[in-house]
């Protein structure tokens, strides 16, 4: 039998207000940068965007597990994206756990 690869999966979805599209997007692309380059945890952090709906975007993170997702909330990379949604006005994202298994 062939072993299996998991992971732990966030998907968060955001809706920020038009105006602050592009700031917003240059948080995020520093927070992924950091923590795939900076968090042994992280292997994975897109940013996705939705060209029918310019105000959503979407972060698909893969993490080897919950702890090394709760460590990432901890990373000084973390303190701007934080620090954006309560200064740009953008309301909680829907966030979704997974856990991904990979034959």
């Amino acid at each position: 039998m062939p072993s299996t690869s998991t992971a732990f999966v966030v998907i968060a979805e955001l809706q920020v207000p038009i105006e602050h599209r592009e700031e917003f997007l240059k948080i995020c692309q520093f927070d992924s940068e950091h923590s795939v380059a900076d968090e042994p945890g992280c292997r994975q952090f897109d940013v996705l965007i939705q060209p029918e709906s310019p105000e959503t975007i979407v972060l698909y993170e893969v993490y080897d597990d919950r702890a090394a997702f709760d460590t990432h909330l901890t990373m000084p990379h973390f303190a701007p994206f934080a620090e954006g949604l309560e200064r740009l006005n953008i309301p909680k994202p829907n966030v979704r756990f997974f856990t991904r298994n990979n034959p």
